[in-house]
Formats: structure tokens, sequence, C-alpha cells
């Protein structure tokens, strides 16, 4: 279930990705994430939405993303999707430092990225219909506030 969650939508204009930082960070503040949670969230959604920039619509800016995110107890679930080109090889793109844009001195590393930064990834790519990035992450700072008080309250 669904406790709190948000939408957005927004041309693939890479002076969006800051913006799609800034509004996860603001949606996750209320379980009170440490910085470095925080940072690690900030940088999968970087990742996410500069890969279907660049990768998924070739800088085009008529295409869309979209970024839902939910919080089921401690877990802040994203949902990161575009409607581009899609991946042709999801194995070989997960491969660190493999890049389809090397021209572009791409590091290689978003998928990389996104799997160490978070607790879960899955992701779906149908090649000309676009791909769909979902990532969990629990935040321990707010589990352990959680404890703390719980421990304080009963003790």
């Amino acid at each position: 279930m669904k406790n709190n969650y948000m939408k957005l939508k927004f041309p693939a204009l890479s002076e969006n990705e800051s913006f799609a930082r800034v509004a996860v960070a603001a949606f996750v503040s209320r379980l009170d994430p440490t910085l470095d949670e925080l940072t690690d969230l900030k940088t999968v959604v970087s990742e996410a939405v500069t890969n279907s920039i660049i990768h998924g619509y070739d800088n085009n800016p008529d295409g869309e993303i979209t970024i839902a995110a939910w919080v089921e107890g401690t877990e802040v679930i994203l949902v990161i999707e575009d409607q581009g080109r899609g991946i042709e090889d999801l194995d070989q793109a997960r491969q660190p430092l493999y890049t389809s844009r090397p021209e572009l001195e791409r590091s290689g590393m978003g998928f990389t990225i996104m799997e160490n930064f978070m607790d879960s990834i899955d992701i779906v790519s149908v090649p000309g219909q676009g791909t769909k990035i979902t990532m969990a992450k629990r935040m321990n700072s707010h589990l352990e506030l959680t404890d703390e008080s719980n421990a304080a309250s009963t003790g």
C-alpha cells in the first residue's frame, strides 16, 4: 500500500535533472534521512534521468520522463521511466564501464551506481518502447530513530 506518493512528468531536458533530484530529496525528507542516504537517492535519480535523456531520447527534448516515488514503512520506492528507444542488450548495459555513447565520454557506471546505492533495482526495457527502473532503499536513519524513541519510552 502506498502511504504517501508523488508523481512527476517533465520534458527530457538536461536542466530538469537537478529539478528531479531536488524533488525526490524534498519528498523523502519527512523520513529524516542521513546526508549519505539523501546523497545516494539524489545520485541514483540523477543517473537514471541522465540515462533517459542521453540514451533513451538522444537528447531530444520532445521526450518525457516520469518519476513516481512512494514510502512503504521506512522504505522509499522510486520508479523512473521513459518511452525512449529502450535498451537492446540489458545484460551488456549493466556491465561496469559499458556505454552506448562513448563519443560523449560517458563513464558507463550509471547502472552500477544505482545497484550499489540502492537495496534493490529492477530494470525493464523494451527496444523501441522505453525503459522503466524500479529501485528501493530502506531509510535506516528513520528506523534507528524509531527504535531509539521506542526504547526511551519503554525503559
